[in-house]
């Protein structure tokens, strides 16, 4: 097909809105090597240069010389809504298939058989649902005109986001025709993935690879261990910033605390997580139309979003590998001459991004617990029947049967909602893979520390991390920040996180199945559940959380410290109807721990304490049981009321650690089954497992 050089200009000033644009450096070849069908391309251009442009050119081209549609795999539809917004411009008609608009489906599906989508948009799980592939890709598999493999990287072991059905895909590009075009773009490529993706993709695998150097952005940065000290920085920092931008944390839980806190220091900022849901595109365009000085963000904001003014992007931790970072990062200054990119290092940084890698593959235990399972009950097993069967938690379930049934062959298959065994088993080079990757990431997680201990040279680190030619770097006039803290800052910053409570919802069904030996299914009467409660914080976090590991585990005595903040927690909370007394679970590993402590507590309140709960027997301590059916099964039949009556009024009830809530609850249940008043759980600490 011949390339329409005029037409292509034409479109790339439809989707960009400006009457003027022009091609950068790569993209016009990169069209014109699809269009006239030159062979397989994998192009590697970093963030912000227009990757999205090169497809939807080339599939409008396409299009109008009477090809079929193409297919866009793509982990990011979630955040594609600006890229969608310019296809539609240049009149390119895009649709989707996935789990959030299943209503919409009949309607795309139809679209796509009358020859009415010009893109189809899906992501790399839906090759993995046998309906999709077969009533929707079969029917167009033979008029496919373009393959699109969005964040390539990912299908490659050595991929600093490995998605696992990305795996699929190679199975795809084994059997597409050899004149397919197929294009495959990431911006985080290093030589190693390259080689993997040739290999995948092709020995005949075209590369186009541009610079990876970020002239606007300034780097800095800077060791700050204790999470008062990087709240105290943002807090003098971020206001004094020009333009608005990113910051980024490693968990959720951070996220929400860090924009928390900036929102009590006056700032006009919102966390957006995994969790954020529907608000997602709400908060996206507040940071667009710059309505919010900055968005305190997981990686659920990363690959995808962009906004060219971007004038800083600050990291809270250091994340786990530069190739991570550098993408992140590079979200700031993709059309402003100068950003800031500044990177707060903390202690609990390394634990964090431990336990992600600890967790990305199944151990061989788990696997075989799964297994096992599958194989006691012939007929299969949903997610939450495993989780009756096996001692893991519902993720690490959810981790195991997906990887497994993504090896070729698998050893388990999905048929409805039961995973079944098949007649396959398991190959070695499962777990050589497993190993690999996970020697990689620690590999990344120290070169990641390397960066943070640099004075200087950071953009130079970053490219030969990419295995890019750092070149002349002249990065932007911009003064470095200030690394110091103000102490009254950090004071208020501390003061902050210990005023911080976290909610104990009441749970309101016993697990599937119900529980033997109290002889319980099903939902739990209102009238026998406790009341939502209140834990004082997070096990080993900032604020609390430190003192009350301490306590447990070198003093074997909870601070007078805790028995103040639980004083003052309890007062601000004033649960209603108020408590009359105080109570706690017992604990044969450590009977005096919690009773002192409540003790302490009752007579700070000026209640009176009775013990009036007893464990029955010896059961793995809770923290032994990684799942909720679990938990709750441990806890059947080892409580019991030792004194009748109960004493009048409602009870606070007092634990130190909460975690599934079973044990709260089961005690609540049987207080109230005795007649008690309104039972009121207060806990010292989450057990902080949900990263």
């Amino acid at each position: 097909m011949t390339y329409n050089a005029q037409r292509a200009v034409q479109l790339l000033r439809l989707g960009s809105g400006l009457q003027d644009a022009q091609f950068r450096e790569g993209q016009e070849d990169a069209i014109r090597h699809i269009v006239e069908g030159r062979g397989r391309l994998l192009v590697v251009q970093k963030t912000g240069w227009g990757k999205s442009f090169v497809y939807f050119i080339a599939t409008k081209l396409l299009r109008q010389e009477g090809h079929g549609p193409a297919l866009l795999i793509s982990p990011l539809l979630a955040l594609m809504r600006n890229q969608i917004a310019a296809a539609e411009r240049m009149g390119v008609t895009a649709e989707t298939i996935n789990s959030d608009n299943q209503n919409e489906w009949a309607s795309v599906e139809a679209k796509i058989q009358r020859n009415e989508v010009d893109v189809l948009l899906i992501s790399p799980e839906r090759l993995a649902n046998e309906r999709f592939r077969t009533e929707v890709l079969a029917s167009i598999a033979d008029r496919i005109a373009l393959l699109v493999i969005d964040e390539a990287h990912c299908i490659s072991d050595w991929g600093h986001d490995f998605r696992p059905h990305y795996r699929l895909i190679e199975r795809i590009a084994a059997t597409l025709p050899a004149n397919l075009r197929l294009l495959a773009t990431t911006a985080t490529a290093n030589n190693r993935v390259i080689d993997d993706l040739k290999v995948v993709l092709g020995p005949d695998l075209g590369v186009s690879r541009g610079d990876l150097n970020r002239p606007s952005l300034k780097l800095q940065t800077i060791r700050l261990p204790s999470q008062a000290e990087r709240l105290a920085w943002l807090a003098a920092q971020v206001p004094a910033l020009p333009g608005h931008g990113v910051i980024y944390t490693l968990t959720v839980r951070d996220a929400i605390l860090v924009a928390d806190w900036l929102r009590s220091c006056g700032l006009s900022v919102e966390s957006y997580t995994g969790k954020t849901g529907d608000r997602r595109p709400e908060l996206e365009q507040a940071l667009l139309d710059n309505r919010v000085k900055a968005l305190v963000a997981t990686t659920a904001l990363g690959m995808g979003f962009d906004k060219p003014d971007m004038a800083f992007v600050i990291h809270y931790q250091a994340p786990g590998s530069v190739v991570a970072y550098y993408q992140q990062v590079g979200r700031a200054g993709r059309a402003l001459d100068a950003a800031y990119g500044v990177l707060l290092s903390g202690e609990e940084e390394t634990d964090i991004t431990n336990y992600f890698i600890r967790t990305a593959f199944p151990t061989r235990a788990e696997v075989e617990q799964v297994l096992n399972a599958l194989r006691a009950v012939r007929e299969g097993l949903s997610l939450p029947e495993l989780q009756v069967h096996v001692n893991l938690s519902h993720g690490r379930i959810e981790t195991t049967v997906a990887l497994l049934s993504l090896e070729s062959p698998a050893p388990i298959v999905k048929q409805g909602p039961k995973w079944r065994l098949t007649v396959a088993s398991l190959k070695e080079e499962f777990w050589a893979r497993a190993e690999r990757l996970t020697a990689l990431r620690l590999e990344e997680q120290q070169q990641m520390q390397d960066y943070v201990q640099l004075a200087s040279g950071h953009m130079e680190f970053l490219i030969r991390a990419l295995d890019g030619d750092p070149g002349t770097i002249r990065p932007p006039a911009l003064p470095l920040l200030p690394t110091a803290t103000d102490t009254l800052l950090v004071q208020e910053a501390v003061a902050f996180l210990r005023r911080t409570s976290l909610p104990i919802e009441p749970r309101v069904k016993w697990p599937a199945g119900g529980l033997a030996q109290f002889e319980v299914k099903g939902s739990i009467p209102a009238h026998l559940r406790a009341q939502p409660g209140k834990a004082l914080c997070i096990w080993g976090d900032a604020g609390w959380g430190g003192l009350v590991r301490r306590g447990k585990y070198h003093d074997g005595c909870f601070t007078d410290q805790l028995v103040d903040a639980c004083k003052a927690m309890v007062r601000q909370w004033d649960p209603q109807p108020a408590a009359a007394w105080v109570t706690c679970i017992p604990s044969r590993r450590h009977p005096d721990l919690v009773p002192d402590f409540a003790r302490r507590l009752a007579s700070a309140l000026g209640l009176p304490f009775h013990a009036v709960l007893e464990k029955t027997d010896d059961r793995p301590e809770q923290k032994e049981m990684a799942n909720s059916a679990q938990q709750a099964r441990n806890v059947d039949g080892a409580l019991a009321v030792t004194v009748q009556p109960l004493p009048a009024g409602p009870v606070l009830l007092v634990d130190d650690m909460v975690d599934s809530r079973w044990t709260l609850t089961i005690a609540a249940w049987l207080l109230r089954s005795r007649m008690s008043g309104e039972v009121w759980p207060l806990a010292l600490a989450f057990s902080g497992q949900d990263r």
